[in-house]
């Protein structure tokens, strides 16, 4: 259990414990399944925590030339690469940091496989697919949604594959369980069926929450062994969320009370706009520990973040007693998905990194100051 008053505040802070537990998880689903389950670093990519990370799974994906580089120099490992766009003067980059590479579209592979048919090692190229199906049910993160610019679509490859193309991804979940994982794959069945038995992989993205209380492992387990088997192909699975879900939070020191209207908000030492991006894009009200939802008699306080945006705050919260300036405010599973978005902005300072070890010990890994923000202008 991590004790927060010896957390510097603001802060990120991972359980190692909670962080070691997931990752058993996930390598018990990878040796059981027969499945390759790798680290997608668009949703957790905390690098100082990848020699842990490895114990348990010896790959990860990248949608850029900068996660492509991480894998690869941070990771000791060859990316699964993607990118909705790969760019000329990248691309040779892209093909040393890679080990597989996924297009976006038909043109996207046609104007770079002559590039992979000259290099010397090869890389396994693949195709991402659009299933136009999801039940994702926020917009934002829906990428079967009409117009989607994401994928491509069965009648574009009703002829067969192009020469050379190895894999299909399709990532088309978010947080979800493994009964909709076999409605998806129905659906691939169905629309993408011709195409399976000229595959040597099929990468089904991420958005599988495993590691979440109450997910069915055992039929997540049954339904890709079951796959896997009945079309004879090599099964990736590259989820971001698993890896660290509740793993760690946010720690947050209560600066001032403002009271206006009758909202008595706490402003604390941190921003929703900058530091926690999820709350207000998505949006979503994280959990406070030591808070509920508001209760008629009860102290009951917004969140303000320390920018000028006026949107800049999250509500409401009842505590047991009033807040006051010096008050720790902990935002539970803060670490995927969030850390990876963060930013500058006003020029608010990044909460600090740690990691509570085994050893049930708080440590430093990394601090930030004027010069993370200056080195980001010009």
């Amino acid at each position: 259990m991590i004790d927060y008053l010896k957390v510097p505040s603001p802060c990120y802070v991972i359980d190692e414990v909670r962080l070691r537990a997931n990752l058993e998880l996930i390598k018990h689903v990878s040796q059981a399944s027969g499945a390759e389950i790798i680290l997608a670093f668009k949703g957790f990519a905390m690098w100082s925590v990848f020699p842990i990370v490895r114990e348990y799974v010896s790959g990860a994906a990248a949608s850029s030339i900068h996660e492509a580089r991480l894998c690869f120099e941070e990771m000791g490992a060859l990316a699964h690469t993607y990118a909705p766009a790969f760019r000329s003067e990248e691309f040779g980059m892209i093909l040393r940091y890679s080990s597989h590479i996924t297009f976006n579209s038909l043109a996207q592979y046609e104007k770079f496989s002559p590039v992979l048919k000259r290099e010397g090692k090869h890389i396994s190229s693949g195709l991402r697919i659009n299933p136009e199906y999801s039940e994702i049910a926020y917009g934002l993160y829906n990428p079967c949604s009409p117009g989607s610019r994401l994928g491509v679509t069965a009648p574009e490859l009703a002829d067969g594959l192009p020469e050379g193309v190895e894999g299909l991804h399709f990532h088309v979940l978010f947080e979800s369980d493994s009964q909709t994982l076999e409605k998806v794959l129905d659906v691939v069945e169905t629309r993408f069926g011709h195409l399976l038995p000229k595959l040597k992989w099929l990468n089904m993205g991420g958005g599988h929450l495993m590691t979440r209380r109450d997910y069915d492992t055992d039929h997540l387990i049954s339904l890709l062994r079951g796959f896997r088997e009945k079309h004879n192909i090599h099964l990736i699975l590259e989820p971001g969320s698993a890896f660290a879900w509740e793993t760690g939070e946010l720690v947050a020191t209560v600066e001032d009370i403002v009271i206006r209207d009758g909202i008595r908000t706490a402003i604390l030492d941190l921003s929703f706009t900058a530091h926690m991006p999820d709350c207000l894009e998505m949006p979503y009200k994280p959990v406070i520990m030591g808070a509920f939802d508001p209760v008629d008699g009860k102290p009951t306080y917004r969140m303000g973040g320390n920018s000028c945006l006026s949107g800049d705050f999250m509500g409401d919260w009842s505590f047991h007693r009033e807040l006051k300036p010096g008050d720790r405010i902990v935002f539970w599973d803060m670490i995927h998905y969030t850390m990876v978005k963060t930013t500058t902005f006003n020029g608010v300072p990044h909460p600090s990194i740690g990691i509570w070890t085994n050893e049930q010990e708080f440590r430093l890994v990394r601090e930030f100051g004027y010069e993370d923000y200056r080195n980001r202008l010009s």
